[in-house]
């Protein structure tokens, strides 16, 4: 239940980011025609900010050593549950022994395709 709760909350508080985003876009993008800048700090504005500014969080939550922690923990778990279910562990394997099949093999047509080019320099070089 509690569950629930959260994820509505959270999707109210994504809702009402992107409305402020969009009015804030909306108000920013006009005004600026050929050649005329925008204020970078409004413009980088976003980009600085850390990933959970925008959740209404306590002033605490929003600091950039809180979020590499949350950052560690949600990686750190993601870990622990794909080493821990032999079934993700075993697909994850399988899908990187094909990832390096095609790799290798593109390498292997790359050295090929390098030695056909020697030999038609070397051919030209020599006249035949």
């Amino acid at each position: 239940m509690a569950k629930k709760k959260l994820k509505k909350a959270l999707r109210k508080l994504l809702k009402e980011e992107a409305a402020r985003n969009a009015a804030t876009a909306g108000s920013t993008a006009q005004g600026y025609g050929y050649g005329q800048e925008a204020d970078d700090n409004a413009t980088l504005a976003p980009l600085n900010a850390g990933f959970l500014s925008g959740l209404g969080l306590p002033a605490g939550f929003g600091s950039r050593r809180t979020e590499q922690f949350l950052l560690g923990a949600l990686l750190g778990a993601a870990a622990t549950y794909v080493l821990s279910n032999e079934e993700v562990r075993s697909k994850l394997v399988k899908g990187a022994m094909k990832l390096y099949g095609s790799v290798a093999g593109g390498i292997e047509e790359l050295k090929e395709h390098m030695a056909d080019l020697k030999a038609e320099v070397e051919a030209e070089r020599t006249g035949e």
